[in-house]
């Protein structure tokens, strides 16, 4: 696409964005007022002038009570904990106000949520117990706010469809901690529903309100209290958490590298520059100098879980110019292949524990974005790139042998291999030399092809790693042929001189991982506050 071309659409592309925000902030306002208004009709005969005996089981907290005054050695219950064998028990729990609704003037619901788990909260007017100021009280609490909630645990006959936990709690304290503004720029109900909810409602004759994407980051902080998304970052903690683990058992270390660089890790234009103290520097592309730098200083295995920064004007689903960067390097023996049996281990075995223990976040997650389970074998499959090339040119896809596969032929690989081998995970090696970093060794029975490789999930590619050129001499005409100034990495090419081992690695994008493995359709939904060729906020 043509530069004019391009933004032109970005610019339909934003307007269109702003009159969809428009429309649907509208249709919530309506539905709101017409849910306050219901809900005020059943109690707004109610009188708080008058004196209540009960007046200290509800009200605002004063500020005071909360400046970390004094510990009243209270215990507290999280919402996720409460079950049926805590019936006829008094509990204590603090969360948001997410849904409140009045029934009539002695009765009102409230849905209490704490990280991502639900409650339904029962108040009934009870003499000594409840009063109807109390009700009134607690049916004026704004959604979103925190509210501190004391009662019995009680089991209803029927199960609780508005809540994740099968027991109810009649209320005998309420206590606003925090409030929130009666108007919230989305609803967390509207930024929780998925597509077929609003497709289905769109059939029955009802309009629910979708909320797109650009208003969901634009008020990320409301967007993120979402089941799904709650799901997505703690699936995310867990496959870092995983990637630490699995490589401190497998002896490596865990190192930390600089942000700050003289001069760009990959090669190529697509860096942040900027000036550090009078004289030009880049925000890292990656830890890749650094990471071969350390194995050279005999860590033997390191592996560095940080922050990579990308400065391509790239606009689609899988880029973003700032994300996590999962890296590994590792001594090498005889063959780069060692590199590509710690992957194998590495993700069989992270894809086992997802499976295992994130039963719960991958259930949120498919509620809202449905999505199949990842097919993938025991022992993950290895192709040569001239094995992928020739099955697509059987199927008709003509590619560069020597050129890299585009968006278009890695997805058609990628389904021609779950055809044949009944897996959405593999490794292609051996990629052309000419289509990789500067410090990428070539095979050695065809220079024109490298001791590379790249891994892929659901036909998108997740990892790159090779082996690594060791020799200073090959490295400098290597970055010369790539169009490197060698000054600019003369320490790195220096830490080669005084001996250096055969050595290898990869690098993973930590929100991509969980993006295929969600089979979730952007990029932007697995970071928590993404950096595109657009976005710096929030």
């Amino acid at each position: 696409m043509e530069p004019e071309q391009q933004n032109s659409s970005q610019e339909t592309s934003k307007k269109a964005a702003k009159k969809e925000a428009a429309k649907a902030e509208k249709l919530r306002r309506k539905q709101e007022a017409a849910a306050a208004a219901a809900a005020a009709s059943g109690v707004a005969g109610v009188s708080i002038d008058g004196p209540d005996p009960l007046a200290a089981n509800y009200g605002d907290v004063p500020i005071e009570e909360i400046q970390s005054k004094a510990v009243s050695g209270r215990v507290w219950t999280t919402v996720s904990s409460l079950t049926e064998e805590l019936k006829d028990q008094t509990v204590l729990i603090r969360g948001r106000a997410q849904a409140i609704r009045a029934v009539g003037k002695k009765m009102a619901f409230l849905t209490v949520r704490e990280r991502g788990y639900t409650v339904q909260c029962v108040l009934t007017v009870a003499p000594e117990l409840v009063s109807a100021q109390m009700v009134k009280f607690a049916t004026g609490i704004s959604k979103e706010s925190f509210v501190d909630i004391e009662g019995v645990i009680t089991v209803p006959p029927e199960a609780i469809k508005g809540a994740s936990q099968q027991v109810e709690i009649q209320v005998r304290k309420i206590h606003c901690v925090n409030r929130a503004a009666t108007v919230l720029p989305i609803n967390v109900e509207d930024a929780a529903r998925s597509e077929v909810e609003i497709e289905k409602a769109l059939e029955a004759g009802e309009q629910l309100v979708r909320v797109n994407q650009d208003t969901r980051l634009n008020y990320r902080i409301l967007d993120v209290r979402t089941p799904a998304n709650q799901g997505i970052f703690r699936l995310e903690c867990q496959v870092s958490n995983f990637f630490r683990q699995f490589l401190l058992n497998e002896d490596f270390i865990e190192i930390n590298t600089p942000k700050l660089t003289a001069g760009t890790s990959e090669g190529g234009a697509a860096v942040f520059k900027l000036e550090y103290k009078k004289q030009p520097a880049c925000l890292a592309q990656s830890p890749q100098l650094h990471k071969q730098m350390a194995i050279c200083g005999d860590f033997g295995r390191v592996f560095i879980v940080g922050p990579v920064f990308r400065a391509e004007d790239s606009y689609t689903h899988r880029h973003l110019c700032e994300f996590i960067g999962l890296d590994m390097e590792m001594e090498i023996k005889e063959h780069y292949s060692e590199v590509m049996d710690v992957v194998d281990r590495l993700f069989v075995g992270m894809f086992d524990r997802l499976n295992e223990r994130c039963q719960k976040e991958l259930e949120a997650i498919g509620k809202q974005y449905p999505f199949k389970p990842l097919k993938y074998l025991r022992k993950t499959l290895r192709l040569t790139f001239e094995e992928g090339v020739q099955m697509l040119k059987e199927a008709g896809v003509e590619v560069d042998p020597f050129g890299d596969l585009n968006t278009e032929s890695e997805r058609t690989l990628g389904k021609l291999v779950l055809e044949k081998y009944g897996t959405e995970f593999y490794i292609l090696h051996r990629y052309p030399l000419a289509v990789r970093p500067f410090y990428t060794m070539p095979c050695p029975d065809n220079e024109a092809y490298s001791n590379s490789f790249d891994v892929f999930i659901r036909g998108e590619e997740i990892i790159s790693g090779a082996q690594r050129v060791h020799i200073p001499e090959l490295l400098e005409s290597r970055a010369t042929a790539c169009g490197i100034d060698v000054k600019t990495i003369s320490s790195y090419v220096d830490s080669f001189r005084y001996g250096a081992p055969p050595h290898g690695g990869f690098g993973v994008g930590l929100e991509r991982v969980v993006m295929l493995f969600c089979a979730l359709d952007n990029i932007r939904k697995t970071s928590l506050f993404p950096r595109d060729p657009r976005r710096l906020e929030p």
